[in-house]
């Protein structure tokens, strides 16, 4: 089988960057934000905290915690056959129960950690979907409470500091893959 890697940690923690290099590394990538975008733009809605919050815990209402993980699971089956695999933005619990039942020990947990004070800053300043501190608060308090977020970054197999420079980062991640 193929590296199955799912990336955890709260917003603002550097996630998409792992993601993003593993894909430079030709790893496939599963995006599950991509899940809650995809539903904004088939009800017509504006991409905004608020309504992806909205989404977010909607779909976990109607199909339970591990909501994406079941929506998301045959595309990584599918990719995880073929190519290494990266999971982006897995958030609940159940999710990664359901995805460890699946795939067991092959799938590894990365959490990236980062101060809080350093997360805001960045979400403040991304291009992307910028939050400021209030709502970047909102946000970590609500995935919490309502999406069970601190679990998976928890149990990790592996976690990245994301307090320094990239090219600290970057290596951590590489001697990580390279360990998997």
């Amino acid at each position: 089988m193929k590296k199955l890697v799912a990336i955890v940690g709260m917003c603002g923690s550097g996630k998409s960057v792992a993601s993003d290099i593993l894909e430079s590394l030709n790893f496939k990538k599963v995006y599950f934000g991509g899940v809650t975008m995809e539903k904004l733009k088939e009800l017509n809605m504006e991409v905004n905290p608020q309504n992806e919050k909205l989404i977010r815990e909607n779909l976990r209402k109607e199909l339970g915690m591990g909501a994406f993980a079941k929506i998301l699971l045959p595309r990584i089956k599918e990719y995880s056959k073929e190519y290494d695999t990266v999971l982006d933005g897995l958030y609940s619990w159940d999710e990664l129960k359901i995805l460890k039942d699946e795939f067991g020990d092959n799938l590894k947990v990365i959490a990236v950690i980062a101060d809080k004070n350093i997360r805001y800053e960045r979400l403040l300043n991304r291009e992307i979907r910028p939050l400021n501190n209030d709502e970047a608060k909102s946000r970590d308090i609500a995935e919490i409470e309502n999406l069970a977020k601190g679990g998976p970054i928890a149990f990790a197999d592996y976690y990245i500091d994301n307090n320094y420079d990239i090219e600290t980062y970057k290596k951590r991640l590489l001697a990580i893959i390279d360990e998997i």
